[in-house]
């Protein structure tokens, strides 16, 4: 069976798993308004109030950074944790929405970078969460170090992280399953090597929907990298961006949210549901990325 077969039975699989029957409950903490409440603050460690985004699914991150937090019957999942100095940012917010932290039994992570896991080991150590580390990120976890063969290396050596204690791997296409809530992995190593997707199911009313935490699609590199230079790399930043081009995706969110429009969407500025999302998020990106080869080749005089 071809790989894109593969990944279109596992998708069928993720959209069978059944949603959390929990009932939502309204928390008029939440904020109605997301672009309004960050306008013209968009940094990583800038405050935000929390939101409701579907179902059981709540933004508690930051203005620049995104963190979700997923209520499930058997306790809370939270995705991402932000830089180092947003742990707290992010506990007070679910502390806002009348959610126990301790009530926090595991974190997820896109991918292996500070700004996005550099909180990690502290809301681990206030929560007591078990941390499930994506395909290919437990090795720089557990040491805080970069891959030597992440193109953004040199720079993440500036930003070290606190090592984080993994419970265990997640494999691609299979899920951690939590109060009957399905988080498939997904490996997409398009921006790191560690980088890594999570879908799942939730209901809101008669309404159910797929929310897909797409990973970044960036291809950043410290100077002097050429990716042509990797063509190792470069194959994995394909197929990287093929496995987000086929997620089942009806909610798409990133780990940075300007880059879904997030709060716009949340703010009902533009459709939060989106069935195409995730598909013109990687072309847009695979775009991108053959601009990077095309300059490489042609550097400006």
């Amino acid at each position: 069976m071809s790989a894109k077969r593969v990944l279109a039975a596992l998708a069928a699989l993720t959209l069978a798993a059944p949603a959390a029957t929990q009932p939502l409950i309204p928390r008029p903490q939440a904020e109605r308004d997301m672009a309004k409440a960050c306008a013209g603050r968009d940094g990583w460690g800038d405050p935000a109030s929390p939101a409701h985004i579907f179902g059981n699914t709540w933004y508690v991150g930051t203005c620049g950074i995104t963190t979700l937090l997923v209520e499930t019957p058997d306790g809370l999942v939270l995705l991402d944790g932000g830089i180092p100095q947003a742990a707290n940012l992010v506990l007070d917010n679910v502390r806002k929405l009348g959610f126990p932290v301790k009530a926090i039994r595991w974190i997820l992570i896109s991918h292996e970078h500070f700004d996005h896991a550099g909180a990690i080991a502290e809301l681990q150590r206030q929560t007591g969460a078990k941390v499930i580390a994506g395909p290919n990120q437990a090795a720089m976890l557990r040491t805080g170090k970069p891959d030597p063969s992440d193109p953004q290396a040199p720079l993440l050596l500036k930003e070290p992280m606190r090592p984080i204690k993994v419970a265990r791997t997640q494999a691609h296409g299979t899920a951690l399953v939590a109060g009957g809530v399905h988080f498939t992995a997904w490996a997409n190593p398009a921006h790191s090597p560690g980088s890594t997707s999570w879908t799942w199911r939730q209901c809101q009313g008669p309404e159910c929907r797929t929310v897909t935490y797409a990973d970044s699609t960036s291809t950043i590199s410290a100077d002097g990298y050429r990716f042509s230079d990797h063509p190792a790399r470069m194959k994995a930043i394909r197929e990287g961006l093929a496995v987000i081009a086929a997620l089942p995706c009806d909610v798409l969110i990133t780990p940075h949210p300007s880059a879904s429009d997030l709060f716009p969407r949340l703010s009902g500025m533009r459709p939060l549901v989106d069935p195409q999302a995730c598909a013109a998020y990687a072309e847009a990106a695979g775009k991108r990325f053959s601009q990077r080869l095309i300059s490489e080749t042609n550097p400006p005089r």
